[in-house]
């Protein structure tokens, strides 16, 4: 319980991390983003978060802001290939199952209507979106989307989600105000990283209520046809 609980406040804890680890915690932080986008069993792990705050250490000196950035960039890419490539192995699997507490199938429609809506742009989007970020690029790979096209969004979302969040923790973390009182602005950034998600899931929670019994969950088919209208096959 102890591990899970570290895992899930990574974040809270990464500048102790940084001293018990020393270079090592590049290794670490790599492991953290690719499995949180790489694996739709582990959408719980610190993402955007993480970002912000690995931004602000690297400019109050706890981090090379360069090894950082490429090294959590490559993982972000990584991750989401894996977890491409794991839709499209296994993804018709994920049916067999009518309930399947790891494989949420109203996650799985909540990211095919977003694909819906938005096309192969969703794998940008859903960067910035918890649990879609994590669901988008299985539900990619389950629907056949053509690799080519998929890479390309996912090398676009990746370096902008990486870039734009490290950037903004970097430029703040500069401030004098926050050298001063760094411990106090590290949880005061968790705790507004914070908000959007959880805003998010009250959202969606409120939405789910209301439609409990008409929403479906999503269909093996149903994925395929929306890639297949989209023409991202």
């Amino acid at each position: 319980m102890e591990l899970i609980e570290t895992l899930l406040h990574f974040d809270e804890y990464l500048a102790t991390f940084i001293e018990a680890f020393g270079p090592w915690i590049y290794v670490l932080l790599f492991g953290i983003i690719f499995a949180e986008t790489g694996f739709v069993v582990t959408p719980f792990l610190p993402g955007d978060s993480l970002l912000f705050v690995v931004g602000t250490l690297a400019a109050t000196g706890y981090l090379n802001f360069w090894i950082t950035y490429f090294t959590l960039l490559v993982a972000a890419i990584l991750g989401d290939t894996v977890n491409y490539w794991i839709g499209h192995h296994t993804g018709h699997k994920v049916f067999s199952k009518e309930n399947s507490k790891i494989f949420n199938k109203q996650h799985l429609e909540t990211t095919r209507k977003f694909f819906e809506k938005h096309g192969g742009k969703t794998i940008i989007l859903a960067r910035f979106l918890p649990i879609v970020r994590t669901f988008a690029p299985f539900v990619a790979g389950m629907g056949s989307m053509n690799y080519r096209t998929f890479l390309y969004y996912n090398v676009v979302g990746g370096f902008i989600w990486v870039t734009s969040l490290m950037t903004a923790g970097y430029f703040l973390g500069s401030l004098p105000i926050v050298k001063d009182n760094f411990e106090t602005a590290i949880f005061a950034i968790i705790f507004l990283s914070l908000i959007p998600p959880i805003l998010e899931f009250l959202k969606s929670r409120k939405e789910s209520q209301k439609r409990k019994h008409a929403e479906k969950e999503a269909t093996y088919a149903e994925i395929q046809k929306t890639f297949k209208e989209e023409d991202l096959k």
